[in-house]
């Protein structure tokens, strides 16, 4: 039995009526899509962006090779730098070709570094992580390209101590292009916006004051180093590799980049600095120095340690990544807002 209540006016109320339901009572109607799909397709998206992350890593380490070298990445085809022999497309699989492969050139049995399947996988985890921290938006893919250009450098920068001018220069364009659509943070939004001045121009200014700000303040840096030490600390491509985070990171994020890659390369840097003390490195040097009255054994050591060149560059580029996946995290709820959007 069902009742139905009808109200009428404040002072009268119409007699409760009941009458017998004669029909089945109709079935909840089914979902759109069944849970279990939608279930699958958020699997699947992640799956998809790691997938499309090691392929792009594969290009990457491409990059990494050949453009300190200055040749092409497009032509020719990857093949064993000892023998010429060209790698199969079965072998060239990312991650999976090196295992297939056993870490080495099936014609002439070179090693072949473990970098290409490190490289690869940590540029699909990336890639998840991007989609995670802005979903399938054009932020994301900003995110995706600053990405690929911080590895580039990062790793360049480890093997052979060069952040090459074609990554800085084509990132520093890029990252202008980008703050036409979406604002890097910065201090012109709140002091022009409010003018009614067009978000576009706004924009572009913060782009300009975070590559201003990332490149002086290093250069800065160099100069006051090369004056004390009366050496060179610090190559121009540090420079130029932050006046291209400052254009898509702006004022605030380089700001940051700059400060935790800093206290990071500090924290490193004395911790090499003193293993290589520990384990004697340039011992047999130190011990001639010293014999021949150049200063205490000690001294000397970790003068030779300390002479030990740190990948700057590396530092600030792993700064860079942590100030666009982990800084969010921690800025959320703070109304602070790092390459466009807020955490």
């Amino acid at each position: 039995m069902v009742s139905l209540f009808f109200s009428g006016a404040r002072d009268y109320k119409l007699p409760t009526t009941t009458f017998p339901v004669s029909h089945p009572t109709l079935p909840n109607p089914r979902a759109i899509e069944p849970l279990p799909l939608l279930w699958h397709s958020r699997r699947v998206i992640p799956i998809f962006f790691f997938l499309f992350g090691i392929v792009i890593g594969s290009f990457l380490n491409v990059c990494v090779i050949r453009i300190p070298e200055g040749v092409s990445i497009v032509s020719p085809a990857s093949r064993c730098p000892r023998c010429g022999t060209p790698i199969k497309f079965y072998d060239n699989i990312p991650v999976l070709g090196w295992f297939l492969v056993g870490g080495k050139c099936r014609n002439c049995h070179l090693p072949i570094s473990p970098m290409y399947p490190i490289i690869e996988f940590l540029t699909g985890v990336l890639f998840v992580l991007t989609y995670y921290r802005f979903g399938i938006t054009i932020v994301a893919f900003k995110a995706l390209f600053f990405t690929c250009l911080l590895i580039i450098l990062i790793v360049t920068d480890l093997r052979v101590r060069l952040l090459p001018d074609a990554i800085n220069w084509f990132g520093f364009g890029a990252g202008l292009a980008f703050a036409t659509r979406i604002p890097p943070g910065g201090f012109a939004s709140i002091w022009l916006r409010p003018r009614h001045v067009p978000a576009i121009f706004t924009n572009i200014v913060d782009a300009l004051l975070g590559a201003a700000l990332g490149s002086l303040l290093l250069l800065g840096a160099a100069t006051v180093y090369r004056l004390v030490r009366k050496r060179e600390g610090m190559g121009m491509g540090d420079v130029k590799m932050m006046a291209m985070v400052g254009t898509f990171l702006g004022v605030k994020g380089t700001f940051l980049t700059i400060l935790i890659g800093t206290l990071m390369g500090s924290v490193i840097g004395l911790s090499v600095v003193s293993f290589l003390c520990l384990v004697g490195w340039q011992r047999k040097l130190a011990e001639r120095a010293h014999r021949r009255g150049l200063g205490g054994l000690a001294a000397l050591r970790w003068m030779l340690a300390s002479q030990y060149q740190l990948p700057l560059g590396s530092f600030l580029g792993i700064a860079a990544l942590v100030v666009v996946y982990a800084v969010p995290w921690l800025l959320r709820g703070t109304g602070l807002y790092l390459l466009g959007v807020t955490p």
